[in-house]
């Protein structure tokens, strides 16, 4: 009897812990390949830094967000609830307000995060060995400027609200450096060699990496209550809708070798 009971609790204990593993494995950042390599110091375009900070809410922000029943992480709300004030008076005693703030994209909830290493061919390096009779060495080097947009899968509601909370959320879990737009500059190169091999031509594919985003957004109607010296936010009308996004990594650059008898 005993003996049974020790199993029984050793087998729920690994259930577990397994389970907690699996859970924690969504969280987990994506390893970088080895045929990954950052641009950003050989780039010839420089793209701008993507600067999407959490916005720290003001104390009254904070009291407001607090007391509203619905998550609200839209930093642009934010920014304008830290743009508010409320002053508190004592004649205030029996005031009541209702002011209504617009419909906004309150939250992101991420169900799926994941990264295309190869999202877009963005050039590709090309030499002729076929009569050599020794390896012959290519590198990279970008042959013409090339813009690589990411964007939604379909057409909603705020879409500039929605894009920031993906692109916010997607930077936190993957930890790369992401923008919906970048571009690599003409003449960019790269130092590593790639050797074809004598009779071969050779090949070298270069691709622009991307995070795919999926997940639900939440929309409602808000609104800040007054009454005597209480003030609250109040959201009406929440509806969810699914969403799913590209976001290209910026000034990272996925290469793939190929070596062939014959023109591909």
């Amino acid at each position: 009897m005993k003996k049974g009971l020790l199993i029984s609790l050793v087998l729920l204990l690994s259930i577990s812990f397994s389970g907690s593993a699996f859970a924690n494995t969504k969280d987990i950042q994506p390893k970088i390949p080895s045929s990954v390599m950052e641009i950003s110091k050989d780039n010839t375009y420089p793209n701008p830094t993507q600067d999407l900070p959490y916005l720290q809410p003001s104390e009254l922000a904070q009291e407001l967000l607090d007391a509203s029943d619905v998550p609200i992480e839209n930093p642009d709300l934010i920014r304008l609830l830290n743009e508010s004030s409320v002053s508190e008076s004592p004649l205030a005693l029996g005031y009541r307000a209702t002011i209504f703030l617009g419909q906004w994209a309150l939250n992101y909830e991420s169900s799926e995060t994941s990264t295309n290493w190869e999202y877009q061919k963005i050039n590709t390096n090309y030499q002729d060995n076929r009569g050599g009779k020794a390896p012959l060495q290519i590198s990279y080097k970008q042959e013409s400027q090339k813009q690589v947009k990411g964007g939604l899968t379909a057409d909603i509601a705020y879409s500039d609200h929605v894009k920031k909370l993906m692109l916010l959320t997607a930077m936190k879990k993957t930890n790369l450096p992401l923008s919906f737009e970048t571009i690599i500059g003409a003449g960019t190169k790269k130092d590593q060699v790639y050797n074809i091999p004598a009779t071969k031509l050779g090949y070298l594919y270069a691709y622009a990496p991307a995070v795919s985003e999926k997940g639900k957004v939440t929309y409602g109607e808000v609104y800040l209550v007054l009454k005597g010296n209480k003030k609250k936010i109040v959201v009406k009308n929440v509806t969810s809708q699914g969403i799913g996004a590209w976001i290209p990594v910026q000034d990272h650059a996925s290469f793939g070798f190929h070596t062939s008898d014959r023109p591909r």
